[in-house]
Formats: structure tokens, C-alpha cells, sequence
């Protein structure tokens, strides 16, 4: 193993050899077994620690928590303690400092287990991906150590009310007095997970000229002065994570607190984008693999006209479709994440087709799973509809999946 890199991933997976562990889902699954010729001794283990936690942590209550909107911050701040809060972040603070393609392993495993809780996850991470990136290193010592161990929560700030697929349009405003090396910082935010409850916010705002070259992002730190949150929005799904709008009225923020350099911070959101769209992506395969498996186990047991829906043709072929789907998703989210790691020409393209194909490929794998269940799946008994509610919004956050055609076309286009 890459011991320097891997040391809090490496302390788990040795306390796990010596714990009583549920049957995981990498020893579950015939899917994943085809699949695991392409991964490394690492991702295997990370695949086996992640399997592990989903059963023993997330799956047993992901139902309640659904139902109730309930936040499982202490299951979080547990998932923490394997590594899992700051994946892509340096040793010295706390961070494994893995690879995109692990972080891809991990998260659908997760995400098997919860989509929901997995999906605020990778958006923690990528807050502290970009703080470890882009941040001085007075930033950097001063809060990736607690947000490593997510001793405290965060969120990423860049959709506005007015500015969600034309982000390079925000209208949230930070400006400088003159004389004074504070900025002010006056708007809103929507659709932000962890509204309210995050501790830490990387907020996006102008500082320049209209366009993309005038935004910075900044650090704003819960209970400053001016900073408020909106009521918790009702969802379809992703309900075990909170969801509010975030208000900035005369927010005096230190300029030591700028990620990135002034006027820089659409490179930094966009960055934080592609890690994203492969997180997300990944996290849909995770989906879309539980609610397969649960299928094909229920269609086995199921009897219609005297025999098991597994019998009849017109299901295996259904289940050959979806099967094949989930794979496909797997390896465009795998090719992904290599791309992203080696920073390939044309990376961000690549990703955006990953993010698309597997986001709307893994949300009608679960919608055929709930159609193979009857009318059983379209109860809360089962747990295929829940998967089904989890997965739409993907095709929606990250930038739409009609955007992602946008990014395709232009680098087509480039060509």
C-alpha cells in the first residue's frame, strides 16, 4: 500500500482485520466480482472498509432517516474515522491524499448503502479538496485538521436563486471599503446542502467585472455576522441531508479567507465541479448496483402464473439490459476519474460524458428495478422507491445534464 499517502485508510483496514464485520458487499455482489480484475490491492480493500461501513452504518437506518429528514452527523464524524472526510486532502492534516478512481471505489460503495448521506459526503470532501488545494497555508493548518475528522461540516456556495446552470452570471457581491483589507459581502445562495447545520461555507462571489474572470470563492465561517439560512427545503429525495438557502447581508470577511487568488474563483469553482460530477456519478452506480441486486433477489422469489419471474425470458433479458448498464456507467465514471488524476487533455469533457451517461443510465436502472417489483416497489416498505427519489436530482446538480451536452459540444467543437 502507499503508506505515506494512506495512513488514516491504513489504521482502519487494520482494525477491521480484527473486527466482526457483516458479510460485505464486495463478497455480495457476482456484478462487482466481474469487475474487480481492473482494480488495485488498495481499491480492493478500500471497496471491502467501505462495503463494510455501509452495512453496519447506513444500511440498518437509512429508511428512518429518510423519513424523519434526519442529518446522521454522528454516522458522518464515524465514516471520518476510516478516512472517508477527507480523501483527497495531504497527510499532515488529517487526509489520505488517494486518487480520484479510489475516491470513485469508495463512494459507490457507500452509496449502495445510502445515496442520500453518501452524496453529502463527497460534497464535504470536495470543500476540503479545494481548501487543500487552493488555500494558504494559514487556511489550510487552520481548518483541515477539524475538517478532516469532521469534527466540522461544510458546504459549497455557488448556486444562486437567479444563477444555477449560468453560474459565471452570480450576482452575490463582495466589495472593499476603501482603506480597509475586509471584504463585505451581500446576496444569496440556493439549493445548499448542509444549509445550516455546516460549520465552514465556501461561497462564491463577485469581486470584478461581469463574467467569469471577476469571482473569488471565500471561506465564511458559521456565525458571522450577517449570515443566515433559509427554512430546510421539502425534497423529493437526498432527505438525510438538510437543504436551506444561505443569506449574506454585510458579511465582513478577512481577506485572508479568499481560497485561491482574488478574481480566480471560477477556476476554483470549476475544479471543484469536475471532482463532483465524478463523485455524483459515482454515487448513482452505487444506486443503481443495490437496487439491481435487490431485484434480482426479489424476482427470484416472486410467482406469477405458476413460476418465478426469473423464469420468464422477457425478465432476464430486462435484467441482462440493466446489469449491462451499470457496468457500462462504472467504467465511463472509472475513465473519468483517471482522466481527472492525470489531468488529460479534454478532462473536463470526459468527465461531464461520465456524469451524464451514468446519472440518467443508473436512474432508469432503478426505475426498471421499481417496475419489476409492481406495485411492491412503489411502496415505502421497499426500498427500491427511495433509491429512485435519491437518484433523480443528479441529473440536476453538478451543472444539468443538459449542460453537460453543452461541455461535450464545445470541446467537440475545439476539435
Amino acid at each position: 500500500m502507499r503508506c505515506s499517502k494512506l495512513l488514516p485508510l491504513r489504521r482502519a483496514l487494520s482494525q477491521a482485520c480484527n473486527c466482526t464485520y457483516s458479510r460485505g458487499l464486495a463478497s455480495q455482489s457476482p456484478a462487482l466480482q466481474w469487475d474487480a480484475h481492473r482494480l488495485s490491492a488498495d481499491q480492493l480493500h478500500f471497496r471491502q472498509l467501505a462495503s463494510d461501513f455501509a452495512r453496519q452504518e447506513l444500511m440498518p437506518s437509512a429508511a428512518e432517516w429518510d423519513r424523519k429528514g434526519y442529518f446522521p452527523v454522528d454516522i458522518l464524524r464515524k465514516a471520518a474515522t476510516l478516512g472517508f472526510g477527507g480523501i483527497f486532502c495531504c497527510p499532515e492534516f488529517g487526509g489520505s491524499k488517494l486518487t480520484r478512481a479510489d475516491g470513485a471505489v469508495i463512494f459507490e460503495t457507500l452509496a449502495y448503502g445510502d445515496v442520500s448521506t453518501t452524496a453529502y459526503l463527497t460534497i464535504h470532501n470536495m470543500c476540503c479538496s479545494l481548501i487543500d488545494r487552493f488555500g494558504t497555508e494559514e487556511l489550510r493548518a487552520q481548518w483541515l485538521p477539524r475538517l478532516t475528522t469532521m469534527e466540522l461540516l461544510s458546504s459549497y456556495c455557488l448556486t444562486e436563486p437567479g444563477s444555477g446552470s449560468d453560474a459565471a452570471s452570480l450576482q452575490t457581491t463582495a466589495r472593499q471599503k476603501p482603506g480597509n483589507t475586509d471584504y463585505i459581502l451581500n446576496g444569496s445562495k440556493a439549493f445548499i446542502s448542509g444549509g445550516g447545520v455546516s460549520d465552514i461555507y465556501l461561497v462564491m462571489a463577485r469581486t470584478g467585472d461581469d463574467g467569469p474572470k471577476g469571482i473569488t470563492c471565500f471561506l465564511l465561517e458559521k456565525g458571522m455576522a450577517g449570515l443566515s439560512f433559509g427554512r430546510p427545503e421539502h425534497k423529493l429525495g437526498w432527505r438525510s441531508q438538510p437543504t436551506t438557502s444561505v443569506s449574506l447581508d454585510d458579511v465582513k470577511v478577512p481577506c485572508t479567507h479568499i481560497i485561491g487568488n482574488e478574481n480566480q474563483g471560477f477556476k476554483v469553482a470549476l475544479s471543484g465541479l469536475d471532482g463532483g460530477r465524478i463523485n455524483i456519478a459515482a454515487c448513482s452506480v452505487g444506486g443503481a448496483q443495490f437496487c439491481f441486486d435487490e431485484t434480482e433477489e426479489y424476482v427470484k422469489r416472486r410467482k406469477q402464473f405458476g413460476k418465478a419471474i426469473i423464469d420468464f425470458q422477457n425478465t432476464q433479458f430486462k435484467l441482462a439490459d440493466m446489469i449491462t448498464r451499470v457496468q457500462a456507467s462504472r467504467l465511463m465514471v472509472a475513465h473519468a476519474a483517471s482522466a481527472f488524476d492525470a489531468n488529460a487533455p479534454g478532462m473536463t469533457a470526459t468527465v461531464a460524458m461520465a456524469k451524464r451517461f451514468a446519472t440518467e443510465t443508473c436512474y432508469n436502472v432503478c426505475n426498471d428495478a421499481l417496475q419489476l417489483h409492481g406495485g411492491y416497489g412503489y411502496l415505502n416498505d421497499y426500498p427500491i422507491e427511495r433509491y429512485v427519489r435519491d437518484l433523480r436530482v443528479h441529473t440536476i446538480l453538478e451543472g444539468t445534464n443538459e449542460i453537460m451536452q453543452l461541455v461535450i459540444a464545445r470541446q467537440m467543437m475545439h476539435h
